[in-house]
C-alpha cells in the first residue's frame, strides 16, 4: 500500500480524538449498542463497519431504532439484498419524512438565517412548525397530492426548508436548484418532471449585488405547463410585483393567508416512496432527473450527520450550500437529529472573506461544512481565521465537492483550528449522501479521507474486477444499501439507471470515481474515473496533478485534460494565475518541476496553458469533460448547467494546441 502515502509522506496524523471526545460520541454509544444486538464485542470501529456490511439486515434495523425514527417498520427488513438494483430495505415500513425531521417543538432556534451582511432572522420550533403547516395547507388547497411533483428555484433560506417539509409531508417530490440558474438550465431540469407548483424568489444577493430576477422567470414560467401555482417568496422586496407578471402567479402571502397554523399532518408513505428528484450535472447532456426515496434518505443521512459527524440536541450544523446542490439536502436532514440548521445564502467572501467565520462565532457554530474550492480559495487568499475569531465551540469541519489537497488540509490545521476534526467527503447526488467520510475514532491523516460509511461494502477495483488493496483504481460499492436511488424519472424499463451505474460491473455499483486505499485503511480520491489522464496508456488522476500545481503560488487554480495527439493523449495543462502574473520559462518550470517531484514524469503536462478563466458548476466543480470537448472542437450541451459558461470560449481553437 505504499504508494497512496508516498504521495502525501507524513509520519504523524494531523489530529487524533482524544478519549474525551470519543467518551460521549454518538458513534461509540452506537457500537456498544451494536455489540448487545449482535452479541460480537465490535472492540474498534473497523470491527463494527465489518459487521454492519455483513448484516446489513439488522445494522439498519438497528440505525433505525438507536436514531429514533419516526414510523411503522414493519417485519421484514431485507428482501432480495444481493441484487443490484433490486434489493428493497424495509419493504413492510410506512413513514414520513418531513415527521421525521418535525419532532422537535418549543421556542428555541430551528433555522438561523443570514443573507449576506444584509438579512438576519432566526425561526424558533414551533415557528417552523405553524410555517410547515401553512405550507401544507395551501399545496393542498392547490391540488398537490402524493407523487406530484413541487419545484423551487430559491436561495438557501428558511422558507425553502419549510416549503420542502409542506411538500413531504403531504407525500409529494421535491426538486430545487439556485436562483443563478439560468432559464434554459432550470426547464432543463423541470421541464422533465413537470412540477404542480412552483416556489421562486423575487430575487437574491450576491457580492454585495441585489439581483432580481423578474425577467428570468418570465421566460422560465411559461416553458412548465404543468404549474399551477407559481409562488413568489420575497427577499428582495418585489414579489408582489413579480408575482403579478406571472401567469397563475402570487406571492407567498397570497399563497398561504388563506390559513391558519395547526398541527402538521403526516402522510404514513411506504419507506421507497419518492421524496426527492436530484439532477445531475447536465454538462455534458440533458442532465439525469435521479429519484431519491424518502426511508433511503432518511437512514443514510441519520447515520452520516448523528453517527459520523456526532451531530445531536446541542449542535448547530452549518453546510455552505446552494439549494443547487445535495449537500443542501443533507444539511436539511440535520433537523432529523434535533440540532438547529444555520443557513446562508450569498458569497461566503463578502465583504472580506471573514463573514462564515463571523456566523460561526456568532452563532455557536458546532460543524461547519464547505468544499475543497472554498478552502484551497481562503488559503491563497492570505487569511488565517484562528488569529481572527475564537471558534471555540466548532467540533468538526467538512469538505467535499472535489479532493481535499493535502496542503489544505495542512492549512486548516494551521490556520483554521488546531483541535477540529477535518473530514474530507465524498459520495454525491447519485446517493444524496456519502461513501467515504469522517470516522469520529480515527485520526486524520494529511491527505486522506477516513473510511468507508457504515453499511457500505465500498472497495477499489481494477478493471477486470479485481480487489485492490494497493493502487489505482475504480470505486465501487459491491453491496445494496438503502440511499442507491428508486430510480430515474421516467425510465420505466430501468435500462438508463442500470446503464448508469451497473454495466462497468454486474451487480455491484460503479461510482465513477477513481481512487486507491492507503496504508491507514484511508481512501485517496483522485478525481472522476471519466476524466482520467491516459499518457501512454497510465491511467492518472486530474487530482494528483492540481494536489501539485496549486501548492504554486502564482497559480490560483488549475484544469488538466488528455489531449488526442499524433495516436496517444497527451496531458495539457491550463492554469488561471494571480493577478499581474505572466506564463513565462521560469514559472512553466517551476510547475513541471513541482509535478515532476511531487508526482510523477508521467504527471507533468506537455502544454501548460494560461487562461483568465475556469468554467465551473453551479456547485462550483470545475468541467474537465466540457473542456476537453471544446478543445477537440466538440459542442458542450447545456452550458447553462455552468457557472460561468462564457469561458468555454477562452478554450476553443487555441493555437498553442494546433
Amino acid at each position: 500500500m505504499t504508494p497512496a502515502i508516498a504521495s502525501f509522506p507524513s509520519e504523524q496524523p494531523l489530529w487524533t480524538p482524544s478519549a474525551a471526545r470519543l467518551a460521549d460520541h454518538p458513534m461509540t454509544h452506537f457500537r456498544a449498542a451494536a455489540a448487545e444486538r449482535s452479541g460480537l464485542s465490535l472492540p474498534d470501529h473497523d470491527a463494527l463497519h465489518r459487521w454492519s456490511i455483513d448484516d446489513r439486515a439488522t445494522f439498519w434495523d438497528l440505525v433505525w431504532d438507536f436514531c429514533g425514527v419516526e414510523g411503522d417498520k414493519g417485519e421484514r427488513l431485507l428482501i432480495d439484498g444481493d441484487r443490484m438494483p433490486g434489493a428493497q430495505f424495509f419493504p413492510d415500513a410506512t413513514l414520513n419524512f418531513a415527521e421525521n425531521l418535525l419532532k422537535v417543538s418549543g421556542d428555541d432556534d430551528a433555522l438561523v438565517f443570514w443573507g449576506e451582511e444584509r438579512v438576519k432572522r432566526r425561526l424558533s420550533w414551533d415557528e417552523l412548525h405553524a410555517l410547515v403547516s401553512r405550507l401544507q395547507q395551501a399545496l393542498e388547497a392547490a391540488g398537490v397530492k402524493a407523487g406530484d411533483r413541487v419545484a423551487a428555484m430559491m436561495p438557501n433560506m428558511p422558507e425553502t426548508i419549510a416549503a420542502m417539509l409542506a411538500t413531504a409531508s403531504i407525500g409529494a417530490v421535491w426538486s430545487s436548484c439556485s436562483p443563478d440558474f439560468g432559464p434554459n438550465g432550470v426547464l432543463d431540469r423541470f421541464g422533465q418532471i413537470e412540477p404542480t407548483v412552483f416556489f421562486a424568489c423575487d430575487g437574491y444577493y450576491y457580492g454585495g449585488k441585489t439581483i432580481d430576477i423578474a425577467a428570468k422567470l418570465a421566460e422560465i414560467v411559461p416553458g412548465l405547463p404543468t404549474v399551477r401555482k407559481t409562488v413568489i417568496v420575497p427577499y428582495i422586496g418585489t414579489a408582489e410585483a413579480t408575482a403579478s407578471t406571472l401567469a397563475n402567479g402570487v406571492s407567498l402571502d397570497g399563497f398561504f393567508s388563506p390559513f391558519l397554523a395547526r398541527p402538521v399532518e403526516f402522510a404514513a408513505m411506504p419507506f421507497a416512496h419518492p421524496l426527492y428528484i436530484l439532477f445531475s450535472s447536465g454538462t455534458t447532456g440533458v442532465p439525469k432527473c435521479i429519484v431519491h426515496s424518502a426511508g433511503g434518505t432518511l437512514l443514510q443521512h441519520l447515520k452520516e450527520i448523528h453517527l459520523h459527524s456526532g451531530i445531536g440536541e446541542e449542535d448547530r450544523l452549518f453546510y455552505f450550500s446552494t439549494c443547487g446542490w445535495m449537500m443542501w439536502n443533507w444539511l436539511a436532514s440535520g433537523l432529523a437529529t434535533g440540532a438547529t440548521l444555520l443557513l446562508y445564502d450569498g458569497s461566503p467572501f463578502h465583504p472580506n472573506g471573514n463573514i462564515l467565520f463571523d456566523y460561526a462565532d456568532a452563532e455557536q457554530m458546532t460543524f461547519f461544512g464547505t468544499s475543497a474550492k472554498f478552502i484551497d480559495a481562503l488559503h491563497k487568499s492570505g487569511l488565517k481565521p484562528i488569529e481572527t475569531h475564537d471558534l471555540g465551540s466548532l467540533k468538526m469541519m467538512s469538505s467535499t465537492g472535489s479532493p481535499l489537497a493535502p496542503e489544505s488540509f495542512s492549512f486548516v490545521y494551521e490556520s483554521i483550528k488546531h483541535d477540529i476534526h477535518l473530514a474530507s467527503i465524498s459520495g454525491g447526488t447519485d446517493i444524496v449522501s456519502c461513501f467515504v467520510l469522517g470516522i469520529p475514532g480515527k485520526p486524520v491523516w494529511k491527505g486522506e479521507i477516513q473510511g468507508p460509511g457504515l453499511g457500505l461494502a465500498v472497495d477499489v477495483w481494477d478493471e477486470d474486477g479485481k480487489s485492490l488493496a494497493s493502487g489505482k483504481g475504480e470505486l465501487v460499492c459491491c453491496k445494496a444499501f438503502p440511499a442507491m436511488p428508486i430510480g430515474f424519472f421516467k425510465d420505466a424499463d430501468g435500462s438508463r439507471y442500470h446503464a448508469a451505474y451497473f454495466d462497468r460491473f454486474d451487480n455491484v455499483w460503479c461510482h465513477g470515481d477513481f481512487a486507491e486505499w492507503t496504508a491507514h485503511g484511508g481512501l485517496i480520491i483522485h478525481g472522476r474515473s471519466d476524466a482520467t489522464l491516459n499518457p501512454g496508456g497510465v491511467r492518472i488522476g486530474t487530482a494528483e496533478i492540481y494536489n501539485q500545481v496549486e501548492q504554486v503560488a502564482d497559480v490560483l487554480e488549475a484544469l488538466a485534460i488528455g489531449q488526442d495527439w499524433d495516436s496517444d493523449v497527451r496531458v495539457v495543462l491550463f492554469v488561471r494565475l494571480r493577478e499581474g502574473v505572466a506564463l513565462d520559462a521560469a514559472l512553466e518550470k517551476q510547475i513541471r518541476d513541482k509535478i515532476r517531484t511531487g508526482a510523477s514524469p508521467r504527471h507533468v503536462p506537455a502544454k501548460i496553458i494560461a487562461v483568465t478563466d475556469i468554467p465551473r458548476t453551479k456547485s462550483g466543480k470545475i468541467v474537465e469533460l466540457a473542456v476537453r470537448e471544446i478543445v477537440h472542437g466538440r459542442p458542450v450541451k447545456n452550458q447553462e448547467a455552468l457557472a460561468n459558461p462564457e469561458a468555454l470560449a477562452l478554450f476553443r481553437d487555441l493555437p498553442e494546441l494546433a
